[in-house]
């Protein structure tokens, strides 16, 4: 009950004092829309529909939404010296990291929105398999957001995890099948594709969206989960060597 009472609290606070802040309210609706509206008015001529672009607009959109605040929060509040006072709460290092990425999650998600709600205007989503893509949007959303938190772990500073993460996140949008489909990435780059766990989400919601995904589901059922488990392993071992030790 105190771990529950604890993660909610955390949880809490960081929603009123980050995420419903105003300007992180407006830049999570006016992000997505920007980048769903220039790609599906893009889209909306031949041979490119609005259907194709709109797995990879849906994806880009968590993953830059989950990373960006995460990366932003977790650095400003170890520089300010909040994060010390939480590590020296009566609670685990795992329940503390859950509960600061939770909020990233439902960021994450919330963001995902933007892009159906308007895609809805052009395409007909009753075909989708929402079955496989709100499960998919999820897994999405917990992988990006403890991305996020991995790059927060390795830097002292806000403008540094913001460089850090555009590290990984614009390479994904040209290498993880996002607009560009699998088939024609370079084969030299193939492989480099397969080692990012954003590629099987979006692959997941090509299955859900237009049913041609060229990754077996189960497979990229399987790899992220294990990707997130290994993000999370990574994150909670960097911060006990850094932050505790």
């Amino acid at each position: 009950m105190k771990t529950a009472i604890a993660f909610w609290a955390i949880l809490k606070k960081d929603m009123q004092n980050y995420y419903l802040k105003p300007p992180n309210i407006s830049w999570g609706i006016v992000f997505p829309i920007s980048w769903t509206l220039m790609f599906i008015l893009r889209a909306r001529g031949e041979p490119v529909s609005v259907a194709d672009v709109l797995p990879g607009v849906m994806t880009m959109s968590v993953l830059f939404g989950t990373t960006s605040m995460l990366a932003v929060t977790v650095t400003f509040e170890r520089r300010s010296r909040a994060f010390e006072r939480l590590l020296l709460a009566p609670i685990g290092l795992n329940t503390l990291m859950l509960a600061k990425t939770a909020g990233g999650v439902l960021f994450g998600f919330a963001n995902c929105l933007v892009p159906i709600i308007l895609g809805a205007y052009w395409i007909d989503l009753a075909s989708v398999h929402w079955g496989m893509a709100i499960p998919a949007i999820a897994l999405i959303a917990v992988t990006s957001t403890f991305l996020g938190l991995c790059i927060a772990v390795s830097v002292k500073e806000v403008f540094e995890a913001q460089t850090f993460s555009n590290f990984f996140r614009f390479p994904m949008v040209f290498l993880c099948g996002l607009f560009l489909p699998l088939g024609d990435i370079p084969a030299l780059l193939r492989p480099l594709s397969y080692a990012l766990p954003v590629t099987y989400g979006n692959d997941l919601l090509r299955h859900a969206v237009l049913g041609d995904g060229v990754i077996p589901p189960w497979i990229s059922w399987i790899l992220l989960p294990a990707f997130t488990l290994a993000l999370f392993a990574f994150s909670t071992y960097n911060a006990r060597r850094n932050w505790i030790s």
